[in-house]
């Protein structure tokens, strides 16, 4: 795919979002005709914060839109919409995380997906097991997910339409033991990656937490770099909830990444940049619609202009 085509894909996908911020930025104005001054850059912030980009992210984008200003007045709302695009991209660029199988000296490179229910984690993970299969790697999912009804079938179901192996044990089996087996079974398969799909829980529940750790513990002590990645998968309708959810996870079992799923369908995608702006997590993913290829590496700069620019 091209960077136009990226652009462009991005652009519809993020619909819901834009026409919600263009409409709350359109509104700053006065009727009579444009003007910055200080009470919109303050309205600006507000619209920002309810855009859920959050208090400090849209604190910090104010900031450098009023220093812009002030060096080069702005004359239109197109023009503070790509500065405000700007802005966004380059606070984002730092969350740009691309994976390449085969770059990595550990074999097999192990990610491991947490998140709550309903999330759309087990779907992800099949998808980045397509992203990375596209990419010439073999792939193994390991389904850890033993507590939910029909959650082993699922990723089951997965590993037959993308034709990888997945190890698998019987529903209310330990899920640790599923993760240590796949890992050992990796090894002697010699595969490139192994994707862990964990069982999506509450991040308030304590015993449920303590799962995780016991996975993550379980597979360092067969791999002590492993596992390589923990990415946690949240549903970009969630709006600022993700936040807490993040620093649920992260405190649990150190995450290194987050992937954004249901973009398509939410007005709340400025989470993202709440997300990166709060806690400094890499977003490798973000999910923008239901096909294995609506799962798209994460671009800052074409996120932030599909965004903001009409």
């Amino acid at each position: 795919m091209s960077d136009l085509d990226e652009k462009r894909g991005l652009f519809a996908r993020l619909k819901k979002t834009r026409v919600s911020l263009a409409g709350a930025l359109s509104g700053l104005f006065e009727k009579d005709g444009i003007r910055f001054d200080d009470q919109v850059f303050d309205e600006l912030e507000d619209q920002l914060i309810m855009a859920d980009l959050g208090v400090s992210a849209s604190a910090t984008l104010v900031d450098s839109i009023r220093q812009r200003a002030r060096k080069k007045s702005f004359r239109t709302l197109e023009e503070l919409k790509q500065a405000l695009a700007d802005e966004i991209g380059s606070m984002l660029e730092t969350s740009q995380k691309e994976i390449v199988p085969g770059t990595h000296t550990a074999r097999p490179f192990v990610l491991m997906m947490v998140g709550v229910n309903g999330v759309g984690k087990t779907t992800t993970t099949a998808k980045v097991a397509a992203h990375f299969q596209s990419a010439g790697a073999s792939v193994m999912l390991a389904a850890c997910d033993t507590f939910r009804a029909a959650a082993i079938e699922q990723l089951q179901l997965w590993g037959e339409r993308l034709g990888v192996p997945v190890i698998a044990q019987s529903h209310g089996a330990d899920a640790a033991a599923v993760a240590h087996d796949a890992l050992v079974a990796a090894k002697a398969r010699g595969i490139d990656v192994l994707i862990v799909d964990s069982a999506g829980r509450q991040h308030v529940n304590t015993d449920l937490m303590s799962q995780l750790e016991k996975i993550k513990r379980v597979l360092g002590r067969t791999d002590p770099e492993a596992p390589h990645e923990i990415w946690l998968v949240v549903d970009g309708g969630t709006g600022q909830n993700a936040i807490s959810q993040a620093r649920s996870f992260d405190k649990a079992v150190g995450l290194t990444g987050v992937c954004v799923t249901k973009l398509d369908g939410t007005a709340r995608g400025g989470m993202v940049l709440a997300l990166a702006n709060e806690l400094g997590l890499a977003i490798p993913f973000i999910g923008v619609g239901e096909s294995l290829q609506d799962l798209e590496p994460f671009n800052a700069m074409a996120f932030a202009g599909a965004l903001v620019n009409d």
